[in-house]
């Protein structure tokens, strides 16, 4: 008996390590002071001695049952995207630059061209944010997952001068609600997904007209990442007086986080398109309005606070850092909370 005829196959382990690393590779930034495969990863400070007070912001999540369709379509190069995007997101609405991320990967068995997709959309998300893939782990877990499944989550550490922190602590009444467009449902509501449309390949990879690709395509989208969106905005000058990632729970739930006592945040449902798979989500599964905005993004995908002769500076900035922007809201005086109208 040996670890292999337990089920753990370490040869695999060394190939999916030897596969992932060109694409671990471009994620790189001169902080970076290791090199992959080694029991951490380092990354200097030194550059950010220059802030008056560094602070270091940080993220995890993980992908969630969206997974479930990535095993339906045997499709793994996207996900990874997925993952670095719920982490970096956060972080960036804290006013934080992403710097490094870790994955995790655990699965029944190690097929190393498969860990090597899900890694590259990793490090397709790191290059988009900005961050280094510094390290992470591949457990092989027989017994525990299905062989042909894996679970995959994320972890990641950004810097911000304290003085530059977004807390909603300078929200006023009549500051400009700016929203920038989803990709699509994200990663967050999938056990409804999959409770409203078939969970089988035939049904996936049906072609919609109205959501001019596939079912399968269209659910399978990477979370947008807005790092540098945030950025942008904040190199032109404007102050984001307020930031919500919108993520589990939709506008119910992330909008009231990102506001302080005595003001409430307005909302108009009319005031940009949502996306054809929320309709269909919506008239298939038989939900409500409330709830489809409580559990969906419903095509914003982060809401920001700006005051009302910034809008439209702030609006020009993202744009040039390729998202679609529209002007959604504002800020009045009232119970701490959101109203949708």
């Amino acid at each position: 008996m040996d670890y292999k005829n337990a089920g753990v196959d370490i040869e695999a382990g060394y190939k999916s390590v030897e596969l992932m690393k060109k694409h671990i590779q471009k994620t790189m930034r001169p902080e970076v002071l290791t090199n992959i495969g080694g029991f951490s990863g380092a990354f200097s400070m030194e550059a950010f001695k220059g802030m008056e007070k560094p602070t270091l912001v940080s993220g995890t999540d993980g992908v969630g049952t969206k997974l479930k369709l990535a095993f339906l379509l045997d499709r793994h190069d996207t996900v990874g995207i997925d993952c670095v995007a719920m982490c970096v997101n956060d972080i960036a609405c804290a006013g934080g630059e992403p710097l490094f991320f870790l994955d995790y990967i655990a699965c029944g068995k190690n097929y190393p061209e498969k860990i090597a997709q899900i890694v590259k959309g990793v490090a397709d998300g790191c290059t988009q944010a900005g961050a280094a893939l510094i390290g992470g782990e591949t457990a092989e877990m027989p017994g525990f997952y299905p062989e042909d499944e894996y679970d995959l989550a994320g972890f990641a550490v950004g810097v911000v001068d304290e003085k530059d922190l977004i807390t909603g602590k300078e929200l006023q009444e009549g500051d400009v609600l700016l929203g920038l467009a989803s990709s699509g449902v994200h990663s967050n509501g999938f056990s409804l997904v999959r409770k409203v449309f078939p969970m089988e390949r035939e049904a996936l990879e049906t072609y919609y007209e109205e959501l001019g690709g596939t079912l399968g395509e269209t659910l399978l989208a990477p979370t947008k990442i807005y790092v540098k969106a945030l950025r942008t905005i904040k190199e032109s000058g404007v102050k984001i007086k307020a930031c919500s990632h919108i993520t589990g729970g939709g506008f119910y739930e992330n909008v009231p986080r990102m506001l302080k006592d005595g003001v409430q945040a307005v909302i108009r449902k009319d005031s940009y398109p949502v996306p054809p798979i929320f309709g269909m989500l919506a008239e298939k599964g038989g939900i409500d309005e409330k709830m489809m905005y409580n559990t969906y993004n419903m095509g914003i995908g982060m809401v920001i606070a700006v005051s009302p002769q910034d809008a439209e500076k702030a609006a020009k900035a993202a744009k040039a850092a390729g998202e679609q922007v529209y002007t959604i809201g504002e800020i009045r005086s009232g119970e701490k909370g959101v109203v949708l109208c």
